[in-house]
């Protein structure tokens, strides 16, 4: 047996170095296969869609005068499609079993002449119709079979194949027979609903369920090219579920071991519709770990709502970078036309390693993932984010008929993070790498984004597979996740300020405290006075936020108030109320998520739903309203948020509660002050003498 293993060559025609073919060899070489057969130049038609592929015919005769493979056993097989799934010792055992000298594989499909149906012999079960993609037989059988071959290099070398086999004579002289049960071939076309990935002790096999068998070679013949690809992402042992994926760390680049600079990156940056946090989006782009003398910006902006945001951030950071190019609203450029010149920009220049693609509502939480996405060194790669408690991400795993989503079957085990990878997926979008040599080779035309019926992504990754280029997605870190954009109203001065329920997250991270989530671990809360608590809970953002907000609105308001029911307040203050500015469904959602969990802390017992009529924010000015005579509060309790800092802002303030002779007389900027409304905590609001005094004031549960 080991001397015929020794025997056994793999042959193929491989025209240049695909990542289908370079998946290929890295199944052939885990399996310990030799192969033959590269590097000429494709003369054999378009056999993906037409009839073509003689070359290989031509080729294959070629070699078999070699004389060091005349007395070998020929494996000969197609590669840019193709993954061995075991190795030659099972291959060469299944060979032996078929007790013919020459043993092809099966197809359910006839092809490329329906005509000749009739003439292929019938089988007892399995696939009647001969695929050429891969065949295996001795040498000298395999010689006399290609004898005959004169045809032309565009000419069907499955139709030549096909004569050979359907005449009887030629087919007993040879000795020809079919794999029809799939045992050593399994070609996808037709097959699809029959092949499933079979997971066991540790390894990733695809199993045939109409036969029950487990095929040595997976090819993706035909229209099957994603299918192959998915399969690809296991097998051969790519990733089983004891282990993860064993293949991830195998082919890194480490920029560590780089004797020259960091490669030359071109971030693209797009802004197609008015976005959240955009302001929050470019400090984290300042916060990426690369040298910014390494990196090149291409800024897109079709709002104009963001010109004070893109501005802004170039006016303060630009000159850190290598080269800025900017493209504003008033160019009236379209999203497909702009990335294809982001594209173009890297292309053209002799320098760029590397394109970026960040889409303005990318979130990355992650300061290294520019440097993990080029360690990975691949042709296309993103890194996966998702939408907070959604499936959505910026992947598919499979595609429809129509080249619209589909839904791979492993799709939400690898967005929940059940499997941990590198996968091989036909569409990637929102963020992604990819290297500048393919826009030099492979995909020179500009138009890359331009479709009359595919938006712009789309078009994209449809150019890059027709090309056969690999696009992957790795969730092997946490990268960050995307922001919704739905229903993003830009009619307010700070208009993050409202996207607590859609963008929650982000909203969280922007304007709670940094210290909010350890009050309770760390013990934050204090109690200044008899059941009064004080807390961090706004981010400086936060309370710079709301008050510039309200000064925007402009409406202050005193006594004898039209705002509120009857009229009438029982301490009136210069104030703005939330619902002016249409903020109270927002501030109430606020009120629930972050002041109700320690209200029913600190008042054991006490649950609140957390309603209010009166919700507002106060001015004090020593020329205006400098303090706030004694009263109860009409609330079960009252939230009180300083807005600014003493000191810096205004001189003065602070809340005195006359019953305890307790007063607090530096109120911290963003902390809350918690205290019982009626009866007991009968309290003024001290004099502010010099400068403004901001607070978000709070009745709740009236």
């Amino acid at each position: 047996m080991l001397c015929l293993l020794e025997k056994l060559i793999v042959v193929t025609v491989a025209t240049k170095e695909t990542d289908g073919f370079k998946r290929f060899l890295r199944s052939a070489k885990h399996f310990n296969y030799t192969v033959l057969g590269r590097g000429q130049k494709w003369k054999g038609g378009d056999y993906m869609g037409a009839p073509g592929g003689g070359q290989k015919v031509r080729l294959l005769k070629e070699a078999l005068e070699e004389k060091e493979i005349q007395d070998k056993i020929i494996l000969f097989i197609d590669s840019y499609d193709v993954v061995f799934a075991s190795g030659p010792k099972e291959l060469f055992k299944k060979f032996q079993q078929a007790r013919h000298k020459v043993v092809f594989s099966s197809e359910s499909l006839i092809w490329p002449d329906r005509h000749l149906e009739d003439k292929h012999p019938h089988v007892r079960e399995g696939n009647r119709f001969l695929g050429s993609g891969g065949f295996i037989g001795y040498a000298a059988n395999v010689k006399e079979m290609v004898a005959e071959w004169t045809g032309e290099d565009n000419e069907s070398d499955q139709l030549f194949f096909t004569k050979i086999y359907i005449d009887p004579a030629k087919r007993k002289s040879i000795n020809i027979t079919l794999d029809s049960k799939c045992r050593l071939f399994q070609n996808l076309h037709g097959s699809l609903d029959e092949v499933v990935l079979k997971f066991e002790d540790g390894r990733s096999r695809a199993r045939n369920l109409l036969y029950n068998t487990l095929p040595s070679i997976i090819h993706g013949n035909g229209p099957t090219k994603l299918q192959i690809n998915y399969l690809g992402n296991y097998i051969p042992n790519t990733w089983a579920f004891e282990t993860g994926c064993m293949v991830c760390h195998k082919e890194l680049r480490p920029l560590t071991t780089l004797k020259s600079e960091y490669p030359l990156v071109v971030i693209g940056i797009f802004i197609q519709q008015p976005t959240p946090f955009v302001t929050v989006f470019f400090e984290r782009l300042l916060k990426l770990q690369y040298p910014k003398n390494r990196l090149k910006l291409f800024i897109y902006n079709q709002e104009v709502h963001h010109e004070r945001h893109v501005s802004s951030f170039l006016r303060d950071h630009g000159r850190l970078y290598q080269d800025v190019k900017f493209i504003g609203p008033e160019e009236e450029m379209d999203a497909a036309a702009s990335r294809n010149m982001g594209f173009d920009m890297c292309r053209k220049d002799k320098d760029c390693e590397y394109f970026f693609s960040v889409d303005i509502e990318v979130v990355l939480k992650n300061e290294n993932t520019l440097k993990i996405l080029l360690e990975q060194n691949l042709p296309v790669v993103a890194p996966m984010i998702t939408r907070a408690g959604r499936l959505w991400s910026n992947f598919w795993g499979a595609l429809s008929e129509d080249g619209y989503y589909a839904r791979s079957e492993d799709y939400v085990d690898i967005v929940q993070g059940r499997r941990v990878g590198v996968w091989n997926v036909p569409y990637v979008s929102s963020v992604y790498l990819m290297k500048a040599s393919l826009l030099r080779s492979e995909l020179t035309d500009y138009e890359l984004f331009n479709s009359h019926s595919l938006d712009p992504d789309m078009a994209y990754c449809h150019n890059v597979r027709s090309k056969g280029i690999f696009m992957y997605v790795t969730n092997m870190h946490t990268f960050g996740r995307i922001l919704s954009t739905e229903n993003y109203q830009t009619s307010h001065l700070h208009n993050d300020l409202w996207q607590i329920f859609v963008n929650p997250l982000d909203w969280q991270e922007r304007y709670i405290h940094e210290n909010y989530t350890r009050i309770t671990k760390d013990k934050l809360i204090e109690t200044p006075c008899p059941d009064v608590y004080w807390f961090p809970i706004f981010s400086e953002v936060a309370c710079n936020h709301i008050v510039e907000e309200m000064e925007h609105f402009g409406r202050w308001s005193g006594g004898n108030d039209t705002r509120i029911q009857g009229g009438y307040e029982n301490v009136p203050t210069i104030d703005i109320h939330m619902n002016q500015v249409n903020f109270e469904k927002e501030w109430h959602k606020f009120l629930l998520e972050y002041v109700a969990p320690i209200t029913e802390k600190m008042y054991p017992g006490y649950y609140t739903k957390a309603q209010f009529d009166l919700a507002f924010v106060v001015r004090y000015k020593p020329d205006e309203q400098p303090s706030l005579r004694p009263h109860h509060d009409a609330s079960t309790f009252t939230i009180n948020i300083a807005l600014n800092q003493v000191g810096p802002d205004y001189q003065g303030g602070g809340c005195r509660f006359l019953r305890y002779d307790c007063s607090i007389q530096a109120p911290r900027k963003g902390w809350a002050l918690m205290h019982p409304g009626r009866l007991t905590h009968y309290h003024e609001g001290l004099p502010t003498t010099a400068g403004v005094r901001y607070i978000a004031v709070s009745f709740v549960d009236p």
